[in-house]
C-alpha cells in the first residue's frame, strides 16, 4: 500500500473516502471535522443532533457528500469519551475506521490524525498510532487457497495535516508504524503458516532475509553447531524431529562493543506434538504457534533493522519442533545443558524450557546489558492470566521489569509481574540430577520460571506469552490466528534506550 502525508485541508482531498472523528458528547464539531461538516452543508451536524451518532469509540458513519467536496463518502468514527481517550484509543478507532472503508470497498484512503488536536498527544505519538492501528486492521494472511475470493485492498492511505509545522513529526511517526507493522505481520505471518510450511527451515529462511536486508550478521546452526557447542538440551529435544533443527542467531550492530547490548532469544518449536508425553489430539493443530516467541524475534529484529536502532541487538531463535519418534527423547533421561548442568526429563512436553535454557547461555557470549527471552511456555500461565488479557513476567532486575511492563502498557501488549521465588526450587528438586525439568501442574508457571533462572548470570526477563499469541476472537485490529504479540512491545523497549 502507499503511504503519503500531504499539507492541506482534508475535505479538499481527492481520496475515494476520507476519515474523520468525534468526541461522544461533543455537539459541534471542531477542527477538520467541522471544516468537512461546513463542506458538506452540515450532515454531520445533523447526525448529531438528531441522535443518529453518538461518537462512542469505534462507532462509524458514513455519509454521502454527492459533489459538494472530491471524496465520495466521509467515514466519521467516534472517539469515545475524552477522559478515557489514550494512543490504544487512537489505534482501536483508526482500526475502525479503515475496516469500515474496506467494507465500503474504498481503494484510495485519507485521514486526519486521531488523538493530536483535543486529544492533546504528541504529534508524532498519535499519527503512529493512527497509522499503526489503520495498517494492522488491513493485515490479511495469505491463506493457500486454489480458489480463493479476491478481496479488496485498499491501495493508498494519506495522511493529512493542516500545519505545515507538524508535517515532519507526522513523517516520523509514519515511519516508525510501518515499520513496527511490517514486523508485526511477519510474526503473524509466520504464525499462521500451516507447520508442515513454517518449519525450522522456514524461519531460517525469514532471518536469511533480513539479514540480507538490513546487512545483520546470520548464524544458523544445525544438529554438529549445537554438538560442538555441547548444547544438549537443545539437542534432546530435536532428537524426534523428522525436520532439521536450526539454531538462529542475528546480530544487528554485531562489531560496535560500544553499544549497549541487547539479547532476545524466542522458543522456536514449530509444532509440539509434547513428544513421549504425547498431549491430547483436541486442539493439538494450535501448537503451530508454539514458535510465537521465535516468531516475535524475527519480527522484532526486521524492525530494528528498519529503524537503525543505536544499540547493539542480538535475536536468538533455537527452532525446533516436538516430536514423538523412536529417537525422540524420554521421561526419566537425564540431560545435560551447554552450562554443565544435568536435568532429569519428568516430561518431554516441557520441551520449551529445554531449548531456552541452552539459548540462554549461549546469550551470556554477547556479555548482554540485558536479556529477554519470549515464550508460549505453560499453560499455567493461560490459567493464570486468560486468554487475550496479558502475558506473564519473571525478571531478576526491577528496573529492567519496570520499564517491560511501561512498554507493554504504552502498546497495549500488556505484562503482569509474576514472582520469581527460589522456594519454586523445591518442586524441581532431582535426586539424579541438579534439577527436574517439570515440577508438575501445581505451580507450573513459577517452576518454569525458575528452572530457566538457572541458566542466566546477567539481567534477565522471561516473558510467558502463551495466553498472547494466538487469539480467536478478532478484535479493533487484531485478527483470528497469529496475533505477533510482543513485537511492539520489544521496540518500545528497545527505542526508550534511544
Amino acid at each position: 500500500m502507499k503511504l503519503s502525508v500531504v499539507q492541506g485541508s482534508i475535505q479538499t482531498v481527492k481520496a475515494d473516502t476520507i476519515i474523520v472523528n468525534l468526541f461522544e458528547g461533543i455537539t459541534t464539531p471542531d477542527g477538520a471535522t467541522r471544516a468537512v461538516d461546513q463542506a458538506i452543508n452540515g450532515s454531520i451536524s445533523d447526525l448529531i443532533d438528531g441522535g443518529d451518532f453518538k461518537g462512542k469509540v469505534g462507532e462509524t458513519a458514513v455519509i454521502y457528500p454527492r459533489g459538494l467536496i472530491p471524496a465520495r463518502r466521509v467515514v466519521l468514527v467516534g472517539l469515545g469519551k475524552s477522559d478515557d481517550f489514550d494512543l490504544e484509543g487512537v489505534r482501536k478507532v483508526a482500526a475502525a475506521a479503515i475496516r469500515k472503508a474496506r467494507e465500503l470497498n474504498a481503494k484510495s484512503v485519507a485521514t486526519i490524525v486521531h488523538g493530536a488536536g483535543l486529544g492533546g498527544f504528541p504529534v508524532a505519538e498519535a499519527a503512529q498510532a493512527t497509522i499503526e492501528g489503520s495498517l494492522l486492521a488491513l493485515y490479511r494472511f495469505n491463506a493457500p487457497k486454489q480458489h480463493a475470493e479476491p478481496e479488496n485492498e485498499i491501495e493508498e492511505l494519506t495522511v493529512v495535516e493542516f500545519d505545515p509545522e507538524k508535517l515532519m513529526d507526522i513523517q516520523i511517526g509514519l515511519a516508525n508504524a510501518q515499520a513496527i507493522s511490517e514486523g508485526v505481520a511477519l510474526a503473524r505471518d509466520l504464525v499462521n503458516l500451516p507447520p508442515n510450511v513454517a518449519t525450522p527451515s522456514r524461519l531460517a529462511q525469514a532471518a536469511e532475509e533480513i539479514a540480507h536486508q538490513f546487512g545483520m550478521k546470520l548464524t544458523i546452526g544445525d544438529r554438529s553447531w549445537a554438538e560442538e557447542r555441547q548444547m544438549g538440551a537443545f539437542l534432546a529435544v530435536a532428537k524426534g524431529a523428522g525436520e532439521e533443527p536450526k539454531f538462529i542467531v542475528l546480530e544487528h550492530n554485531e562489531v560496535q562493543m560500544d553499544l549497549p547490548t541487547v539479547v532476545l532469544v524466542g522458543k522456536g518449536i514449530t509444532f509440539d506434538t509434547g513428544g513421549i508425553s504425547i498431549k491430547p489430539s483436541e486442539r493439538m493443530g494450535e501448537m503451530k504457534s508454539d514458535m510465537g516467541g521465535a516468531a516475535a524475534v524475527l519480527g522484532t529484529m526486521k524492525v530494528v533493522g528498519s529503524l537503525h536502532l543505536p544499540l547493539r541487538v542480538i535475536g536468538v531463535a533455537p527452532a525446533t519442533e516436538n516430536m514423538p519418534d523412536a529417537n525422540a527423547y524420554h521421561p526419566a533421561d537425564v540431560i545435560t545443558a551447554s552450562n554443565g548442568k544435568t536435568i532429569e526429563i519428568i516430561s518431554t512436553d516441557a520441551e520449551g524450557r529445554m531449548i531456552l535454557a541452552d539459548a540462554l547461555v549461549f546469550a551470556n557470549k554477547y556479555n548482554p546489558d540485558v536479556v529477554i527471552d519470549l515464550a508460549t511456555l505453560t499453560g499455567a500461565c493461560v490459567v493464570a492470566l486468560g486468554e487475550d488479557i496479558a502475558a506473564g513476567i519473571f525478571c531478576n532486575d526491577p528496573r529492567l521489569s519496570e520499564s517491560l511492563v511501561a512498554a507493554g502498557t504504552a502498546t497495549h501488549e500488556r505484562l503482569w509481574p509474576l514472582p520469581l521465588w527460589d522456594d519454586y526450587k523445591k518442586t524441581i528438586k532431582s535426586e539424579v540430577a541438579d534439577m527436574k525439568n517439570s515440577g508438575g501442574r501445581s505451580g507450573g508457571v513459577g517452576t518454569s520460571a525458575i528452572f530457566l533462572k538457572e541458566f542466566t548470570n546477567y539481567k534477565w526477563a522471561h516473558l510467558d506469552i502463551a495466553p498472547m499469541a494466538l487469539t480467536s476472537k478478532e478484535s479493533g485490529y487484531i485478527h483470528v490466528g497469529g496475533t505477533g504479540f510482543g513485537v511492539r512491545l520489544l521496540v518500545e523497549f528497545l527505542r526508550m534506550w534511544e
